[in-house]
């Protein structure tokens, strides 16, 4: 299958199928909560399989670790415990994220041994780990390099040798350590080398280390619609629930979509959205048909707020009322982003699409830019002042219209009877704006919460606390704010942002209430697991 006659294909299945590929590595793509392949992915994946050098052109964050990882792990011989894939990245952080999306794509072939080799580490870890035998080692050049001259990492059986980020690589000054370490390597190896530009320097590895590559480019122009505003929002991870809902107000958006990569993603984001009070619901490909046509019933009725959607399930959305499209998580591709903000400024209206990013994700984005042509705005998340502010001008605009409407006799009766109590009008009318804003509302998810969800942190100092329970213990955000307010009688208003993670949680307090909260909380349980309480040391 040549990548100039690739079919698009719906989802992961399909081409798992026609490749014939393990059910084992598609159980694992699956339980990851991705759907369909990546345009790169339809591309490399059976080339790669074919046993032909390539050369791809393509941005992280266009799915290129499966493009490689999936036919490496397909092609592995699990009795040879022999280094069979080498994999070398720029950096140390790009070689632990390649470990990790390996590690899981494995996850049901047994013991497939993953072993990452990086600066930064102590060696002798990694000694230990070699020792035992490495299918894929994963790697900086420097390490690697390293490890071949001590011995401690052989090349014999190697198979592959992957290049990823290779112009990255080579801007970092590590070409002579690159083709000192094929020099260790078989002759007849297969390459797959990828890079985000196509540079004189790039070609020349190319022409001197690859046989006959085949050059597959991910690389295409794409457009999007003038009538859409196409805005940024660089905030953390742990906020971008919030800033949805602050958004959501300030703007007052009634009808939003939001778009996650993966199923997993689409399921987690729902029960925090709809816990903060907007009517929510979700598509993909795990929902059924009827189940789908029922979704999208509610959505074009306009009973939903927000609907959460994959790239795929999305496919098909033709609501005119979308005021606003979220991009959750920044698209795989350029494609899917035009297509995912497609979904608002249908038929002549006006639509509004936001982008969250931060970190290394900005990298991402800058490739999307460029190839739909488009800049995007960058906008600061609202702050909770700005949110009231919105609410107080809803309830005044529905104040004046109630006014015009008439109607009002009895209920001046009872404000008339409220006055006799010694209470002006003006305090009476300030009571129930507030009343109706729901002011007075501070339900326990991630600090202060308003009626609505949206976020009030704490205004005074605060110091971040490291709690030993997390993800794999199922704590939520009100799990800990109620356990602290429980048993340290600190009000549940005052904490502040609160950041899960698979083993710990980070919990920001009032410094002036640190102290006690770590000598009760240290002595108590939350949802029955004993817990070690401490000044998180990074924070």
């Amino acid at each position: 299958m040549r990548p100039d006659s690739i079919i698009p294909i719906k989802y992961y299945s399909m081409l798992f199928t026609e490749l014939g590929l393990r059910t084992e590595l598609e159980t694992a793509v699956s339980e990851m909560g991705f759907e369909a392949p990546t345009p790169v992915q339809q591309k490399c994946i059976p080339v790669i399989l074919e046993g032909r050098d390539i050369m791809g052109q393509a941005q992280t964050g266009t799915g290129k670790t499966a493009a490689f990882g999936i036919p490496a792990i397909q092609m592995l011989d699990q009795n040879e415990k022999q280094v069979q894939t080498l994999i070398m990245c720029p950096t140390r952080e790009l070689a632990v994220q390649v470990s990790g999306e390996l590690i899981k794509l494995s996850k049901h072939l047994g013991k497939v041994s993953v072993v990452p080799v990086y600066g930064g580490q102590p060696i002798e870890r990694q000694l230990k780990a070699l020792k035992k035998g490495a299918h894929i080692v994963v790697g900086t050049p420097g390490r690697v390099m390293d490890h071949l001259k001590r011995g401690t990492l052989k090349l014999d059986n190697l198979k592959m040798a992957v290049l990823d980020e290779a112009d990255e690589m080579l801007n970092m000054g590590f070409r002579e350590d690159i083709e000192d370490i094929l020099a260790y390597a078989p002759d007849d190896i297969q390459k797959v080398m990828f890079s985000a530009t196509n540079t004189p320097a790039i070609r020349s590895i190319m022409n001197k280390q690859m046989k006959d590559p085949e050059m597959i480019t991910i690389d295409k122009q794409v457009s999007t619609d003038p009538d859409i505003e196409q805005y940024l929002v660089e905030v953390r991870d742990s906020m971008r629930t919030e800033a949805i809902s602050r958004l959501m107000d300030v703007h007052d958006f009634k009808l939003g979509l939001i778009f996650c990569n993966t199923k997993r993603q689409v399921d987690d984001l729902a029960q925090e959205i709809k816990a903060r009070g907007f009517a929510t619901d979700v598509l993909h490909g795990d929902i059924s048909q009827g189940g789908r046509d029922k979704v999208m019933r509610r959505f074009r009725n306009g009973d939903l707020d927000l609907l959460i959607a994959t790239d795929v399930a999305a496919r098909g959305i033709d609501v005119s009322s979308v005021d606003v499209v979220f991009n959750f998580d920044i698209p795989q591709d350029p494609e899917y982003y035009v297509h995912r903000i497609g979904r608002t400024g249908r038929a002549g209206r006006s639509g509004t699409a936001i982008t969250f990013s931060a970190g290394r994700k900005k990298k991402n984005l800058k490739f999307i830019q460029k190839q739909a042509g488009v800049n995007l705005i960058p906008i600061p998340m609202p702050s909770m002042k700005e949110v009231e502010a919105s609410r107080a001008e809803g309830l005044m605009t529905g104040i004046v219209e109630t006014l015009e409407k008439g109607g009002l006799k009895t209920w001046i009766e009872h404000v008339e009877n409220m006055t006799e109590h010694g209470y002006s009008p003006v305090e009476i009318a300030a009571a129930c704006m507030k009343l109706q804003a729901g002011s007075e509302e501070t339900p326990a998810v991630n600090g202060s919460v308003s009626k609505n969800g949206a976020h009030q942190p704490s205004s005074s100092a605060m110091t971040s606390l490291f709690f030993s329970v997390g993800k794999k213990e199922k704590i939520r955000p009100g799990d800990i704010v109620g356990a602290i307010a429980g048993e340290t009688g600190v009000s549940g208003d005052s904490i502040g942002e609160i950041e899960i993670y698979p083993k710990h949680t980070l919990v920001d307090v009032p410094s002036d209430q640190a102290k006690h909260i770590i000598k009760v909380m240290s002595r108590s349980a939350i949802k029955g697991k004993k817990v070690r309480v401490k000044v998180d040391e990074k924070g």
